[in-house]
């Protein structure tokens, strides 16, 4: 019976070769994009969940700062986490993680390697981590303060098939690391991942010996990424309180200071207080792979259901010689059976040819292997939702009219109707606007920040990392300026594109008691403001002068927020440096633009200064790189000459939203191209039952023209009908790519969002007063008051986007 029924539908796609093209075209491209997006989704759901104590283990974040200055930073003080596991009985082990900043070429033999993935490490890193050593002593993975732990592609570019332990890499020629242990290559869904790993201890040692900084006591030092593996069953919120008792006992003015866990297996997708971090576009992925499927099935069944008239008498005569209606709706399932065999056939092949193109568009190492269960996973799961879902209406209603009436041309009312597929025509296409308009959205957004202004120029100017050169940097500047093209040269101690350094650990006339004002910090050279054209609203930048070691400037968001009347003049201490404000910069963006911008302290000390800035112009490009490399090399011998460009830096830092932008344009492509196969087929059928109409038409006179429109009209209809239906849809606030300025309110410790109407700003306000944050807030009220506060003024100005808070 089976075998009748399948030799049956092989027939009948044969008969209606056209027909089943669109359906196998359409279901196909469905299929191959909507397998490529979840196979995308499930990996990003992935990340760090192969950990056995991934749900007790939890990187300690900070939630630092008062007012504006107030975020989450990932790193914290280096001494935390053992003062944590020595103090905490809940804290069963801890590691700290810093990134190495102390060497940068490596050597074996005649081997030289630039290597950018090294870290320090505490040896439990292996204890708490799945990351096992294939080679060496898991107990002891550091013999001593120069040993290092490599993987094992480093292990095979160094010493080829060579066994690696024992051996000695020479780091800068100044130390060499003996490795004491291999471990595999780290994973793909890894959110840890190294080349290299150094002992904890070697940075310590080196730390106190060059800056007299003990960092296992040091408390002001927010440098180091740490993770702690818990007790099962223990208390988050009480081991935070627990961590800032630590904390305070330590440096008692910190009491704007707090410590939040965040889960290992959620670090990847979300922020450690609960916010967007990635799960949002992962959400939206998910939502565009089963819109693409839904709309595929929509076609199959439009499609289906149109041409169930020209199948009437068939199915009828079926009827009349015994076929049962279960035999019936057997049939038409097996058809659609067939069809989606076909269909997945070619859309595993399909995914075969386009999963590298797809890897290197989403930035993806996906690997299709037909042997790994989680893709069949995902592929059986979306073919027999799809299946269902395209398949049984089709199959009931083309069994279930009355035989007699539809061998006399009257078939019952449900199936002549059209109202149902003009619906779903609808449906389809509205789907399709929204992703089109979102693609816009998108697109709009990303020229906004091509074009938008930071407050600085960065056209045509590249960074180069001094090294030793920076010893020299006078001959070196004059030398370059010599150089037809170069239009100006500076330095400073670091990334004007994303400066990360901040620090909390200033002092001011009338600064409040216990309050902590975290300060991104850079330090710059006396032309600095001139290169990048920045604008001093007060004051002066630096002259070059000795006395300009205790001067410092600010920008308006910082001295906006500490409230210094007239700040010129006054009275700053900075770390370890007591001295006065001398200017005040214009607000510059320095960060990403989805983050407002915070204080910032500029300060002159070029001792610090490594990165070196050249201004150039299209024409003589080349020739300054190659000036730049040559003066490099002049005074750092075999070291890696590298360089990157401003307009490069910044863009990468929208690399995300660059893909997203990109992905989106080729699923709204998908959507569109499936829904117009499903309109091409429906337009097949509407000719083919309507040939005796056209050819009365035409014998009356009607031209060619004429019986096209009269053809296109309806879905032409139905298409505007969705776009009516979409532009509503299509209007709902997207997540902006930039954030935007909140304006501060009448009380200094409340920051209210009044100036505009996107969610990245209520969630900006909403961080400011978590629950937990209560005993820290000095205005008096409550958490559910403060709140409250917003609500009444956002709620009267933009009562639409009050339902995107997130409370």
């Amino acid at each position: 019976m089976v075998r009748s029924y399948f030799k049956t539908a092989w027939r009948n796609l044969f008969r209606n070769k056209f027909y089943s093209f669109i359906h196998i075209i359409g279901l196909t491209t469905g299929l191959t994009v909507g397998v490529l997006i979840l196979l995308w989704v499930q990996d990003e759901l992935s990340f760090d969940g192969f950990h056995k104590n991934g749900g007790n283990i939890y990187r300690v974040e900070l939630f630092g700062g008062t007012g504006a200055s107030k975020q989450i930073w990932e790193s914290t003080v280096a001494a935390i986490g053992p003062q944590a596991k020595q103090e905490l009985t809940e804290v069963q082990e801890q590691v700290r993680i810093t990134p190495n900043c102390f060497f940068s070429l490596y050597k074996y033999k005649e081997k030289v390697f630039g290597e950018q993935n090294v870290t320090f490490a505490d040896p439990s890193l292996f204890k708490i981590f799945d990351f096992p050593l294939v080679e060496g002593d898991t107990t002891k993975p550091f013999v001593n303060d120069n040993s290092v732990v490599i993987t094992r592609k480093t292990a095979q570019k160094y010493f080829g098939t060579d066994d690696a332990i024992g051996k000695a890499i020479s780091a800068d020629g100044k130390e060499n690391f003996t490795v004491s242990g291999v471990i595999n290559d780290f994973p793909l869904n890894s959110s840890i991942n190294f080349d290299m790993i150094m002992p904890m201890s070697y940075q310590v040692k080196h730390l106190l010996v060059t800056n007299k900084v003990d960092v296992n006591t040091d408390f002001s030092n927010y440098a180091y990424q740490t993770y702690v593996r818990i007790a099962p069953g223990t208390s988050l919120k009480k081991l935070s309180a627990d961590l800032f008792k630590i904390h305070i006992k330590h440096r008692a003015d910190d009491t704007d200071v707090d410590y939040l866990l965040l889960p290992i297996n959620k670090m990847h997708l979300y922020n450690a207080d609960g916010t967007d971090h990635g799960i949002q576009t992962v959400h939206i992925f998910t939502i565009i792979a089963l819109v693409i499927l839904l709309i595929a099935c929509i076609n199959y069944v439009n499609l289906s259901t149109a041409r169930s008239l020209l199948r009437a008498k068939e199915i009828s005569m079926r009827k009349i010689i015994g076929a049962a209606k279960l035999q019936l709706f057997m049939q038409f399932l097996a058809e659609t059976s067939l069809l989606f065999l076909i269909a997945t056939l070619f859309a595993l092949f399909a995914i075969y040819l386009l999963m590298p193109a797809f890897n290197q568009l989403a930035s993806k190492q996906l690997e299709f292997n037909l042997l790994n269960p989680h893709i069949w996973l995902i592929i059986i799961i979306t073919v027999i939702v799809t299946l269902a879902l395209s398949s049984i209406y089709p199959a009931m209603l083309l069994s279930s009219f009355e035989p007699l009436k539809a061998l006399r041309g009257k078939v019952t009312g449900s199936i002549g109707d059209a109202l149902f597929r003009k619906i779903l025509v609808v449906v389809q296409f509205t789907f399709s606007v929204v992703l089109i308009v979102s693609t816009l959205v998108i697109t709009q957004q990303l020229k906004y920040i091509q074009t938008k202004n930071l407050g600085y120029d960065r056209s045509h100017v590249f960074s180069v990392w001094m090294r030793d050169a920076s010893k020299h940097y006078d001959a070196i500047r004059a030398e370059l300026l010599k150089q037809p093209g170069v239009e100006g040269v500076t330095r400073a101690t670091g990334n004007i594109i994303n400066s990360g350094l901040i620090s909390g650990d200033n002092s001011w006339d009338g600064k409040a008691p216990g309050q902590t004002f975290i300060l991104h910090l850079m330090g710059i050279d006396k032309d600095f403001t001139h290169f990048f054209n920045l604008k001093m609203q007060q004051g002066s930048s630096f002259s070059g002068a000795i006395a300009d070691s205790a001067h410092f400037i600010l920008n308006e968001a910082a001295v906006r927020e500490i409230g210094i009347k007239n700040p010129i003049g006054k009275h700053f201490r900075f770390q370890k440096t007591n001295g006065t404000i001398i200017g005040v910069v214009r607000d510059f963006h320095f960060a990403s633009l989805r983050e407002k911008i915070a204080p910032a302290i500029f300060f002159y000390r070029p001792s610090t200064y490594q990165t070196l800035y050249i201004k150039t112009n299209i024409h003589n490009a080349a020739s300054t790189i190659a000036l730049a490399a040559s003066q490099f090399k002049q005074y750092n011998g075999e070291f890696p000459f590298s360089y990157n460009f401003l307009d490069d830096m910044f863009n990468n830092l929208y690399q995300g939203e660059q893909r997203e932008g990109t992905l989106f344009n080729y699923f709204a492509g998908m959507a569109i191209l499936i829904s117009c196969l499903g309109l091409l087929g429906l337009a097949a059928y509407t000719a083919q039952v309507r040939t005796r109409e056209i050819g009365v038409r035409k014998v009356l006179g009607a031209s060619v023209t004429g019986v096209i429109g009269l053809l296109a009209i309806d879905f032409i209809k139905l298409v505007l009908i969705a776009i009516v239906v979409a532009s509503p849809l299509s209007l709902v606030r997207h997540e902006p790519l930039v954030g935007c300025v909140c304006l501060p309110s009448a009380s200094s410790m409340d920051n209210l969002c009044i100036g505009c109407r996107h969610s990245h700003c209520y969630r900006f306000c909403y961080n400011q007063f978590p629950i937990h944050q209560s005993r820290a807030c000095q205005s008096g009220k409550k958490f559910e008051e403060r709140v409250a506060d917003v609500l009444s003024i956002s709620k009267s100005r933009f009562l639409p986007s009050i339902s995107s808070l997130p409370i």
